[in-house]
């Protein structure tokens, strides 16, 4: 369960940044967290409870420590954090389905405790999250797509750098393809063992050029056609990729 909790007894606040829930999805830029504030109905007040603790934190003398889950009960313990820019408001949906206020609190890690994640780790969390993006229907596919599409990716550092990926733009780029490849337009090659026309999700604009996780900059391409994106590259296809 993510969320905050506050300990007087050692005037601490541990914040849990939750990814196996629907409700709050926060990102990372680069080594900032945009953590999500708490309030499950209607909008986020911010001088209220841990919300207020967190945003005071820099002055009130609360020790900030942040904890991330990607499976079940497991909690990866990150670091102390501290909060570096200013709280914002955005627009997100609450558990009603109500559009609503909600703060978002930028936090960075402290101290060179910091945890790195494992790839694999966000790799098999992103494969959860695709199985239930695949039992939406293409209504609620596009519409989860398109409120949670950015036009500022998602990067955590891992061993590597690695770009979050929004698991419903993806999943809608492939349903909207409808089982052919948009650029050579053949039929996908074979079936996946879920019986789904296999596709791979392209960026027209590679995120880690300055491309965008939207709508818009997602194709589905077969495995040869990505292959060749990524290979050759040439402006014709771009082209012909922006005009779809």
């Amino acid at each position: 369960m993510g969320g905050m909790r506050r300990s007087k007894t050692t005037n601490t606040l541990v914040i849990i940044s939750d990814h196996t829930k629907g409700l709050y999805e926060d990102k990372w830029f680069g080594d900032t967290l945009h953590y999500t504030g708490m309030g499950k109905k209607g909008d986020q007040d911010i001088n209220v409870s841990q919300n207020r603790t967190l945003n005071e934190s820099n002055t009130n003398g609360v020790d900030v420590f942040l904890f991330e889950v990607f499976e079940g009960n497991k909690y990866i313990y990150r670091g102390q954090v501290k909060l570096c820019e200013n709280p914002y408001q955005e627009k997100q949906k609450d558990e009603d389905g109500i559009l609503r206020n909600v703060w978002i609190f930028p936090v960075k890690v402290l101290n060179n405790y910091e945890v790195t994640i494992e790839k694999d780790v966000i790799d098999n969390n992103f494969k959860k999250k695709e199985k239930n993006a695949k039992k939406l229907s293409d209504a609620e596919l596009e519409e989860k797509a398109k409120e949670s599409q950015s036009i500022k990716t998602s990067v955590r550092r891992t061993a590597s750098q690695t770009y979050e990926r929004n698991v419903y733009v993806a999943e809608f780029a492939k349903r909207r393809a409808k089982g052919i490849c948009q650029l050579c337009g053949n039929q996908a090659p074979f079936k996946s063992k879920s019986g789904d026309p296999y596709l791979e999700t392209h960026h027209i604009e590679w995120l880690s050029k300055g491309g965008t996780d939207t709508i818009e900059n997602t194709v589905a391409l077969c495995p040869n056609c990505h292959k060749r994106m990524h290979v050759v590259g040439s402006s014709e296809d771009i082209k012909k990729l922006k005009s779809i």
